[in-house]
């Protein structure tokens, strides 16, 4: 089935630009063009579409009012905006509602994949069983106001370290936690941190802001006892599988933003985990049980127990919170890795890279292949030969952490 795509743009000359550019994917996609907020809200309440892509300035509503409106009425629509470099107002505002931005001026190509890849993601999640299964649930996780403040902060360029100390700490648990892990050993600092802007100046603010996001997924769902299920182990897993994507891409050299949203989509790719086992803990505990007594993979016997898997679960709640559309794929496709619209290294290659390997952390290396690893996936990205060298990586991070 054609994927339905919606171009919102005042101005008749670029709506007309995108017809024309994109004519050739008129076998992939059905597309329709409106030039206001209003007329797309409109078109949306007839049509429903899978992706809007809006310019951020028009006038009477604009890029960022339009889609926090889409977010409130058509919440699985993937939400991408067209924004220039003086639209920082704009954009702050938009925060959580947008799940990518592209700059102008726009490449076509770089509209093509990005708009196919969002598709791709979303069009993976979209089952009934799945929609189903988060219907029940109760306790779902948010994305919280510390975050978006912090993201804020962090678009003026000469934001201090001392500013965003204030905002973690009027969040007296958050800082808490924060002091307490940059403290342990994971991180491994010469000295201790006792302030929220000492932990920004020796993590930076990219890190800093991962960790607010990912302690709040876990912290919401404190007290929550599941037989033979651990947070707080899944939590270190996280960390180390975060710490390993971001290790693996920066020994690719894949540049500071992929290693960024490596690292987050390391630190979130088991939050469904979380949620499934905080919101049905018995049938949670059946899945641990199947694992042991039958040997089954966990997405396997989450499928058996519940129709559906972490990946999925933690896909489609986490798309909703407006994160890069590279990192709610990695989120999704973690253990499938080829369900991936990208046939090049992304934060979905480091995370399946990092997990595989975290899993089976203190195997001896003549143990053979990691049973994890989707070797044809790799060789299809012609990254196979790279294994070595990443477990080396990875292997060395965590020494020099542990020796700290």
């Amino acid at each position: 089935m054609k994927k339905r795509i919606l171009f919102v743009d005042d101005d008749p000359l670029v709506l007309d630009g995108l017809r024309r550019m994109l004519r050739p994917m008129r076998e992939e996609w059905e597309m329709d063009f409106c030039d206001s907020g209003p007329g797309a809200l409109a078109h949306m309440a007839r049509t429903p579409v899978d992706v809007i892509v809006s310019d951020m300035r028009m006038p009477g509503m604009n890029g960022a009012e339009l889609l926090t409106r889409v977010m409130e009425l058509h919440p699985r629509t993937v939400r991408l905006i067209l924004s220039g470099h003086a639209d920082r107002d704009l954009i702050l505002k938009c925060v959580g509602s947008t799940h990518q931005y592209l700059a102008k001026p726009c490449d076509p190509e770089a509209i093509k994949a990005t708009v196919r890849r969002a598709a791709a993601t979303d069009g993976a999640l979209q089952s009934t069983t799945l929609k189903a299964l988060v219907g029940q649930m109760s306790r779902l996780p948010s994305i919280p106001s510390l975050y978006r403040e912090i993201v804020e902060a962090l678009q003026d360029p000469e934001v201090s370290m001392a500013v965003v100390g204030r905002i973690i700490g009027r969040d007296i648990s958050m800082a808490a936690q924060i002091l307490k892990l940059v403290n342990s050993a994971f991180f491994g600092l010469r000295r201790r941190v006792s302030s929220p802007d000492e932990a920004a100046s020796y993590l930076g603010l990219d890190t800093l802001r991962s960790l607010v996001l990912s302690l709040n997924a876990f912290s919401q769902f404190d007290g929550v006892k599941v037989e033979g299920f651990s947070f707080g182990d899944l939590w270190l897993h996280s960390l180390q599988t975060g710490a390993a994507a971001k290790a693996v891409a920066l020994c690719e050299q894949a540049g500071r933003k992929l290693a960024d949203e490596a690292f987050v989509s390391g630190l979130l790719h088991d939050t469904g985990k979380v949620v499934m086992a905080a919101n049905f803990p018995d049938r949670y505990a059946e899945v641990v049980r199947l694992e042991k007594a039958e040997g089954l993979e966990p997405c396997e016997a989450e499928r058996r127990v519940f129709g559906a898997s972490h990946p999925d679960v933690g896909g489609y709640l986490l798309g909703l919170w407006g994160l890069p559309v590279p990192v709610v794929e990695a989120i999704a496709f973690h253990h499938r890795p080829r369900l991936g619209a990208e046939r090049t290294f992304s934060p979905l290659t480091a995370v399946h890279v990092a997990d595989a390997f975290m899993h089976r952390a203190g195997a001896p290396r003549d143990a053979g292949p990691e049973p994890r690893l989707d070797y044809a996936y790799l060789d299809d990205l012609g990254l196979a030969a790279r294994v070595p060298a990443w477990r080396e990586e990875i292997e060395q991070t965590a020494s020099l952490r542990e020796a700290s």
